[in-house]
């Protein structure tokens, strides 16, 4: 179901008076947000607002390139890390069906981590997908992008020494997801393969794909775009290397694939993705303190943990699921609020750092508008009661 909307001004034309008054924070903050959109001459972005049962309210603005087409709800996307909110419900799944263990120690994974330096603890799976291996963050980043092969970098991240007991610290990784096509390798099928006839099919995603191919033969996506100064851009290549790296980094999809994916994690699709294995993808594992202080989002958040390729924020007393994503040329944010069963969702086809700024001003507001209903919801429940009394 959904709400579309060509671009941000039409939203307030599209919406019936009855909704327009309960929607009018979201068509502000569409306004907002593209008034700062075009001051930076953005090239384009799409977002969108799911609540539980509703339809959704879809925004899409700019073009997939100087030249090219509209942003349109069908327009394909890279999600960059966001592809780890897939990476973990796959494995979650492959839990439950008894075909793999969160206990499983990683070389029993991949080969390449049969002799790994340990830390008076054995690395096992769920420290990939938790990210707390204890290696140094974003260990041999670098290598992915100078090109070296996906084995290479495996042997090399086996030989470091943790900074700490894996599960103890949080340790932020890409090159670790490796493991994961590894496995799946070995069982003669790929990451995109298994995440295909898991959860891409099943939810019947109609643009989600995964790697470089993928995107490149979809029929509509937006191309990568860079700063050459400020204010202005220019589309760049799409670059292979992460898609090496896909259970970090190599999931695709439109709009309306996130919005499906979305409705999957508030419960609408509990045949495919059940409430137990949402629950334990986005239960907190391991302190992240840093993220409360990110300029844009310390004056909310209170707390921060990283769960199963989830980060899990106390924003504002509300719990907040989050992940963010970024490669040269797109940037991702996708959260949900439990409490209230609504969503949220941000493609960029460019490295811009709005995106910072737009998805905590989304949730303040968001989450100031879910209170204020809450509260007229229990004046009018103990309305009757009230009169009876005098």
């Amino acid at each position: 179901m959904f709400k579309p909307v060509l671009g941000p001004l039409l939203l307030l034309s599209l919406l019936s008076q009855q909704s327009f008054a309960a929607d009018n924070w979201l068509s502000k903050f569409s306004q907002d947000i593209q008034r700062k959109a075009q001051e930076k001459n953005l090239p384009g972005y799409t977002f969108a607002y799911i609540e539980k049962g509703k339809p959704a309210s879809v925004v899409v603005y700019g073009k997939e390139s100087k030249s090219g087409k509209p942003i349109a709800i069908d327009t394909v996307f890279r999600l960059a890390s966001v592809s780890k909110t897939f990476t973990s419900m796959l494995i979650a799944k492959y839990v439950a069906q008894n075909q793999l263990d969160w206990q499983m120690p990683v070389a029993q994974l991949v080969p390449e981590f049969s002799h790994a330096k340990g830390n008076s603890g054995e690395l096992v799976l769920q420290h990939v997908i938790g990210q707390s291996s204890g290696y140094t963050p974003n260990a041999y980043d670098n290598l992915i992008e100078a090109n070296y092969a996906v084995k290479r970098v495996l042997t090399m991240l086996s030989d470091l020494k943790p900074l700490c007991q894996p599960g103890q610290c949080y340790t932020y990784q890409n090159t670790l997801f490796a493991v994961v096509d590894g496995y799946f390798e070995q069982h003669h099928s790929s990451y995109g393969q298994a995440l295909t006839h898991t959860l891409i099919e099943p939810l019947n995603m109609p643009n989600a794909s995964v790697g470089k191919a993928g995107l490149e033969s979809s029929a509509n996506w937006a191309r990568p775009h860079v700063a050459i100064s400020k204010n202005r851009w220019r589309s760049t290549s799409v670059r292979e290397d992460y898609y090496k790296y896909s259970p970090a980094a190599g999931v695709n999809a439109s709009m309306r694939d996130m919005v499906i994916w979305m409705r999957a994690l508030l419960g609408e699709s509990p045949e495919v993705v059940s409430p137990e294995l949402i629950s334990q993808v986005t239960t907190p594992l391991t302190k992240s303190t840093n993220e409360v202080y990110r300029r844009q989002w310390r004056k909310s958040l209170t707390d921060a943990h990283y769960g199963l390729g989830w980060r899990i924020y106390d924003f504002a007393g509300h719990t907040l699921n989050y992940h963010g994503g970024w490669v040269q040329g797109y940037r991702a944010d996708i959260a949900f609020s439990p409490e209230y069963g609504v969503g949220y969702v941000m493609l960029m086809n460019a490295e811009s750092n709005l995106i910072n700024e737009f998805t905590p001003d989304f949730w303040a507001r968001c989450f100031k508008h879910l209170e204020q209903v809450s509260l007229l919801a229990g004046s009018i429940q103990t309305a009757p009661n009230t009169i009876q009394n005098k």
